[in-house]
């Protein structure tokens, strides 16, 4: 049976009815394609974002990190550096005082052998006399003591030096004349007695009768023996020094006496302290008087 053309234009109306529906939904789906890709592409670029902004912050992390260590390592490198400096001062000032304390040694040790060879030189000179107990000789700390009984130099009560105290002094001014490193102090001693009536109007107290003798001494070394007058220093202190009781005869005559000690030759800015102490005890009776004679 035939259609006729009515009926085949309804179908085919019919049939094209569903074209503006397809039409509709594949742009319905491809714009979902299209939205949900541009999702995804946002959601990714966003992850993708939080990913550079966390690499970012790591690296911006691990750059001060990496900052903080190099001031960290410059800074235990400086310290170092300054411990180091400072070991190679230290060495340097220990090596210094080692090199002067080894050369404050040999000087001492030098110190020591010129004083025994001085100290064995008087003790040949004067062997006679300390044999005798006329004189006593003694070192201790660099120094040597001569003492010399008054007897051996000046007559009784005398100022003046004996016939045999130019001799005794000598000799000793021959071992004293080749000391070229020591002070030389010659000091006078007295006992506890005045001076007789005879003899005040020369010597009025036992300060100038002290002075007086080692006054005289010092120039004999000095005009007679060749010591140095610079090196020679005169003092008197009278009966202030005992070195015996005074209750006898014999402690009277050890204490009548003549010191000789020789001092080392500390340097200039020491020296006049050196003198001061040694001299400690002297008062304004150190002044020379003329040599006298008279009865003690």
């Amino acid at each position: 049976m035939t259609e006729s053309p009515r009926e085949h234009g309804r179908q085919e109306q019919q049939g094209r009815s569903w074209v503006p529906w397809l039409v509709t939904a594949l742009v319905v789906l491809l714009a979902g394609g299209v939205l949900f890709l541009a999702n995804r592409g946002s959601q990714q670029a966003q992850a993708l974002a939080e990913q550079s902004r966390q690499a970012a912050e790591e690296a911006a992390n691990r750059a001060r990190d990496a900052e903080a260590a190099r001031k960290q390592l410059e800074e235990k490198l400086a310290a170092a550096e300054a411990e180091r400096a400072k070991l190679s001062t230290e060495k340097e000032q220990l090596s210094t005082e080692k090199e002067q304390l080894s050369q404050t040694v040999q000087e001492q040790e030098a110190e020591l052998a010129k004083l025994k060879a001085t100290y064995d030189d008087l003790q040949d000179k004067m062997k006679a006399e300390i044999a005798n107990g006329a004189i006593r000789l003694s070192q201790d700390a660099g120094r040597i003591q001569v003492d010399l009984v008054d007897k051996v130099l000046f007559d009784s009560g005398d100022a003046s030096i004996s016939t045999r105290g130019q001799e005794v002094l000598t000799r000793l001014g021959g071992v004293l004349s080749k000391v070229e490193d020591k002070h030389i102090q010659v000091s006078g001693h007295t006992d506890d007695s005045p001076p007789s009536q005879k003899l005040q109007g020369t010597f009025p107290t036992n300060w100038e009768l002290s002075v007086a003798r080692a006054v005289n001494v010092v120039r004999f070394l000095q005009e007679k023996g060749g010591v140095p007058a610079r090196r020679l220093v005169a003092a008197g202190y009278g009966e202030m020094r005992p070195i015996s009781p005074n209750a006898t005869p014999q402690g009277r005559a050890r204490n009548r006496r003549i010191e000789v000690l020789l001092m080392p030759d500390l340097p200039a800015q020491r020296n006049a302290a050196a003198v001061r102490k040694a001299l400690a005890g002297s008062t304004a009776g150190k002044n020379a008087v003329k040599p006298a004679k008279g009865t003690k």
